[in-house]
């Protein structure tokens, strides 16, 4: 995969005047390669140029230069040199690994987090705001990981269990939780016992437009092809359809979905941000068949005047308006997927009001959203 790069950009929203006088540290669970969370970590780099980053693992070959340009700080596990891509077999060493960096004293720490980052040992004055995207995943919703072989689960849920234990104790070293979502605020409500404020994760308005006479003639998938992702929905669905879908990403499940597909499905592998920006912009429909917690594609192809089909849970409740902006299917099966895209393909959608609506969810609210919660962290 080639190295990542992203040229700083001219910021088109205002960065609050009062950051430049904070001193602000930030906190990733690992830099492996960039993906939503990492697209808001750039934002929050940009916002604090100043700030060093901590974390478990760095590969500075898949990240950004916008994030490189900091110094980062990795864990001990990061010296180890097979570690880059095997890194989730230390998964019950983490929280040892996190607790055992010092970070500097700083006026706030923020962490962007799904994991133990947040479990971070910080100075007694250190103000400590984590910016959710879920409840750890590993220890509350190991089923989507390392599925029901019983065998596996006989070694996998005590592990598990401990983790999720610590995760929970950990909780209150947070001062602040900004969740990502309403349905995640929920889950940290449910876990944690601790309300959050809800900002969601911005799409880049001025990248992601629409196109201009767009073919239409494909529909697409963009996700990391993994098992919750449930792609596979969408390949049985596919290849019954017979309509051409081409599927942008990699995964472990990579060569399973390949054997599954018929000569209707195209799998591109990774892309370029322009080349998946032209995609967008092309396509039919935006498949979307997992439950997230939120999800940033689903709103950059909204911004490029797509309509989305996606299961009705979870995140694409808020960014997707059922029936203007693209369709909610009821169940996580073929049958249902199709209904779905049969629905959306006997409507007209109107681009420029699916491009209206996610200008709701735009970098300066996002931005907004954090500086609203460093002022509360002072009150």
């Amino acid at each position: 995969m080639p190295r990542w790069v992203r040229e700083k950009r001219k910021m088109p929203y205002t960065i609050p005047s009062s950051w430049q006088s904070l001193d602000v540290n930030l906190a990733h669970d690992w830099l492996t390669g960039m993906r939503g969370g990492e697209r808001c970590l750039e934002l929050l780099c940009e916002g604090f140029p100043d700030a060093t980053i901590y974390t478990l693992i760095h590969n500075a070959e898949q990240i950004s230069d916008t994030i490189n340009r900091h110094q980062v700080q990795a864990s001990a596990m990061n010296r180890l040199p097979w570690i880059r891509n095997h890194f989730r077999v230390l998964l019950p060493f983490f929280p040892r690994f996190v607790e055992a960096i010092k970070p500097a004293n700083s006026d706030v720490m923020i962490s962007t987090s799904h994991s133990v980052i947040k479990g971070l040992r910080l100075p007694a004055d250190t103000r400590h705001i984590c910016y959710c995207f879920t409840p750890m995943r590993y220890g509350m919703f190991y089923h989507e990981y390392f599925g029901t072989n019983p065998a596996k689960q006989l070694i996998v849920r005590p592990m598990l269990s401990r983790l999720r234990a610590w995760d929970t104790r950990v909780s209150v070293r947070v001062d602040r939780f900004i969740a990502i979502s309403e349905h995640v605020k929920r889950r940290i409500r449910y876990f944690y016992g601790r309300e959050s404020d809800v900002v969601y994760p911005p799409v880049d308005l001025d990248r992601c437009t629409p196109g201009r006479n767009g073919t239409h003639d494909y529909d697409l998938i963009v996700s990391a092809l993994v098992p919750y992702k449930r792609v596979e929905l969408a390949v049985e669905a596919y290849n019954h359809l017979g309509y051409p879908l081409k599927v942008v990403g990699t995964g472990s499940q990579h060569r399973k979905l390949r054997r599954m597909a018929g000569p209707s499905v195209e799998f591109l592998g990774w892309r370029e941000d322009q080349e998946v920006l032209d995609l967008y912009r092309n396509c039919r429909f935006l498949i979307f068949p997992g439950e997230e917690d939120f999800g940033i594609v689903p709103l950059e192809a909204q911004a490029c005047g797509r309509p989305v089909v996606a299961l009705g849970r979870g995140g694409a409740l808020e960014s997707i308006v059922h029936g203007e902006t693209g369709i909610h299917f009821r169940k996580q099966s073929p049958e249902d997927l199709l209904a779905g895209i049969e629905e959306a393909a006997g409507q007209t959608w109107d681009s420029d009001k699916i491009r209206k609506h996610s200008e709701k969810f735009g970098i300066q609210q996002f931005i907004d959203g954090i500086a609203r919660n460093i002022t509360a962290c002072f009150e």
